[in-house]
């Protein structure tokens, strides 16, 4: 486990990410390409700024990626790549749809590998996991377009078919992944929703 581990922090150095977490996005998309050339992208709890880099690269100089983040911490853009928009926010206030809007109105992708911070109470950082996932899937409800797609980290337990079962009813096609990338005892899973059915 540990060699794998070591594979994916080098690959990442090598590579110039600032995280290996850019490898769960990476997989997903290499398998069911819902980022495109031109898309814009919101990524929801976006440091230390892999999967924005990432999604800049994919969507290239025609497309825009706003990052948005409880912490300030590294702010880069890239030659050849989306412009990224960093907003230091907090997802779950009151005028984050507000604040978010003043750059872009709505997105045709909604990215989130937002964490909870641990307390070491498997059920409590579940319960705040599916929180924060909930709270991605009301923002989505609000800023992505009709077909757009939604991919989200959420930790599996108790009330996981439930939030699966909310994403279900507002896109298309649901998918449950779990990259090779994550770690082997990681309770994380990411969902991807793709053809938003907006109401």
């Amino acid at each position: 486990m540990r060699k794998v581990q070591d594979y994916y922090f080098k690959k990442a150095k090598k590579e110039k990410y600032p995280a290996r977490s850019v490898y769960k996005l990476e997989e997903a998309q290499q398998k069911y390409r819902f980022l495109k050339n031109g898309d814009t992208v919101l990524d929801l709890g976006c440091q230390p700024g892999s999967w924005s880099i990432y999604a800049a690269k994919t969507a290239g100089p025609q497309g825009l990626v706003v990052g948005v983040d409880l912490q300030d911490g590294n702010k880069v853009n890239i030659a050849k790549a989306a412009e990224i928009i960093w907003l230091h926010d907090d997802i779950t206030a009151d005028d984050i749809v507000e604040n978010i809007e003043k750059i872009r109105k709505n997105f045709r992708v909604i990215l989130s590998d937002i964490a909870p911070r641990t307390s070491g109470n498997k059920w409590v950082d579940q319960q705040q996991s599916l929180n924060l996932a909930r709270r991605v899937l009301e923002l989505t409800d609000r800023l992505l377009e009709s077909k757009g797609n939604f991919y989200v980290k959420v930790f599996e337990g108790e009330d996981f078919k439930e939030f699966v079962d909310s994403v279900r009813k507002s896109f298309k096609t649901v998918k449950i992944v779990k990259p090779k990338s994550s770690r082997t005892e990681s309770r994380e899973v990411f969902v991807l929703g793709m053809g938003f059915l907006k109401r």
